[in-house]
């Protein structure tokens, strides 16, 4: 019998592998998304991720760094992509571009680069799109249903620069927003119970999203504290208030399929440089996320509260990491 002494390392993990995997969580919530509204979403990853690479190579440039071993592990890509996905679709490019330049420049390049930035990187990008630009933040393309031609209508693909005109006629507040604009209004909320023969499309690419992320706790990129965590609190604490009073507050089922609930537990939370790194330290910070979610969702004035939870977090980061280190051992 081989004697192998501990501790072993069975398998090499760099950033590249990782964001990787993370891209392959990722691809069956954009398949379903080009089944419902076409090709202009890869219209924005192209010309989205392309301009992060580029303000990652002159960023790299200017500081002296070497630009190929950090344009290829991968995480300007990433964090171009989960902007672009947690935006509209219709969203001027010009818009977009905006958000990739805070994301990349501000939020990542000026704290140090990958490892030192503090915040989330993709949501410091949009969080200063929905305060700058709210109305085009708040159209989103609507689909009457998943279309096979969707798939073979490449022309959407190049029709960004006049996207907004084609689909000035097709777009709609979230369910969210609805709700919010119910509630500012006074107005008691009135929406159907959820079921999965009702299921609308932003609600079937958030389930997407759900087994995205179960595909990242399997292949044990991220941990299931972060996750788990947020998920019970949004479920927790929107269920407390809709037991208080069912026609103002929505059931805890449409908190969880509407809005970013699953994208941000799985893929925007668990970012290894923003988040704490201790067991304890992790599943606080996911309570909490969803705690601030809940509240802005019913009484801030957005509809979607996942963004400006995730930025207050992080600067809660070393606080909740000062008083959940283990002891040391041999220490009382």
């Amino acid at each position: 019998m081989a004697m192998i002494d501990s501790p072993a390392i069975k398998e090499r993990s760099t950033v590249n592998m990782i964001m990787f995997t993370v891209i392959l969580g990722l691809l069956p919530a954009l398949f379903l998304q080009i089944g419902f509204f076409g090709y202009q979403i890869l219209g924005n990853l192209f010309f989205g991720i392309g301009f992060a690479l580029f303000l990652e190579a002159v960023c790299l440039k200017l500081r002296n760094y070497p630009i190929r071993p950090f344009i290829l592990d991968g995480s300007a890509f990433v964090t171009a992509w989960l902007l672009i996905i947690s935006v509209p679709a219709n969203i001027p490019i010009w818009t977009l571009l905006i958000g990739i330049f805070f994301s990349i420049v501000v939020a990542k390049h000026a704290y140090g680069g990958i490892g030192s930035n503090p915040f989330n990187p993709a949501m410091i990008g949009y969080a200063v799109l929905l305060i700058s630009f709210p109305k085009i933040m708040t159209n989103w393309p609507i689909s009457d249903g998943f279309e096979i031609r969707n798939f073979i209508q490449f022309s959407q693909f190049f029709s960004i620069s006049n996207i907004n005109e084609a689909y000035d006629a097709i777009v709609s507040a979230t369910p969210l927003d609805q709700i919010k604009t119910s509630l500012f209004l006074g107005k008691e909320v009135d929406v159907l119970p959820i079921s999965f023969s009702t299921l609308s499309s932003y609600q079937m690419i958030a389930i997407l999203y759900f087994l995205g992320g179960l595909f990242l706790v399997y292949k044990k990129v991220i941990t299931w504290h972060l996750p788990l965590s947020l998920i019970l609190s949004v479920y927790i604490f929107s269920g407390l208030l809709h037991l208080y009073d069912q026609n103002t507050y929505m059931s805890p089922t449409f908190h969880l399929l509407n809005g970013a609930t699953f994208l941000a537990a799985f893929f925007i939370i668990t970012d290894p440089v923003s988040s704490p790194t201790t067991l304890k330290g992790k599943i606080i910070f996911g309570i909490l996320i969803g705690l601030i979610t809940v509240i802005i969702r019913n009484y801030g004035g957005y509809p979607d509260g996942i963004a400006f939870a995730v930025i207050f977090m992080n600067i809660c980061v070393p606080l909740i990491e000062k008083f959940t280190q283990p002891k040391v051992f041999g220490y009382e």
